[in-house]
């Protein structure tokens, strides 16, 4: 993991420090965050200075602020099934690198998500429901065929998610390629509790 982590900008990397620290406290069961009462909120009412954004799923057992030990006004959070990307997640995620400059973007992915069962279910047929979270998901069995894991699956998506985000944001590309934010692409592993950096 060392090695992932030196080639990135300084400030990028600090924070990504700061998070996969806090994961181990979690995995510990000695998280240390301090800013989670009233007063910490009262202190933000009219600002915010998120030090990272997290696009995850909307698992309810992914919950990034825990998971990470976070607390008020650290993570801005983009929480969406499957962490399937259309315009309305591109945007809140350029929101948060044009307007608040966060350093740093995760794309965090999932053990066990209910989403790419779904889909590995019903590729290549496009049902009734669920069509815009489907239509993030397909391309990449498009190009791979269905997957034996699911699991895996969920780890191919998170790699396609970064290039659809290249691909078709302006705001995004150039950030990165001007060292104004770096893209993490993670895995949560619900039997661990652990945060991994996938490539």
């Amino acid at each position: 993991m060392g090695a992932v982590l030196n080639n990135i900008p300084d400030i990028a990397k600090e924070e990504l420090t700061k998070l996969l620290k806090g994961n181990k406290n979690f995995i510990a069961g000695k998280p240390t965050a301090k800013n989670m009462c009233l007063k910490t909120l009262q202190s933000l009412a009219l600002y915010q200075e998120p030090y990272a954004c997290v696009l995850s799923c909307s698992d309810s057992r992914v919950v990034p602020e825990i998971i990470f030990d976070c607390g008020i006004g650290e993570l801005f959070v983009v929480r969406v099934a499957g962490i399937a990307v259309g315009p309305n997640v591109k945007e809140s995620i350029e929101y948060a690198v044009k307007k608040l400059h966060v350093p740093l973007l995760i794309l965090l992915g999932h053990d066990d998500c209910g989403v790419m069962k779904y889909a590995n279910e019903q590729y290549p047929n496009m049902p009734e429901h669920f069509q815009s979270i489907l239509k993030s998901v397909y391309p990449v069995i498009d190009g791979i065929g269905k997957f034996d894991c699911n699991n895996e699956f969920a780890r191919k998506h998170t790699l396609w998610v970064e290039q659809y985000l290249l691909n078709n944001s302006t705001i995004i590309k150039e950030a990165v390629e001007n060292d104004k934010i770096y893209i993490a692409k993670c895995h949560f592993n619900h039997n661990t509790g652990e945060v991994t950096i996938i490539n």
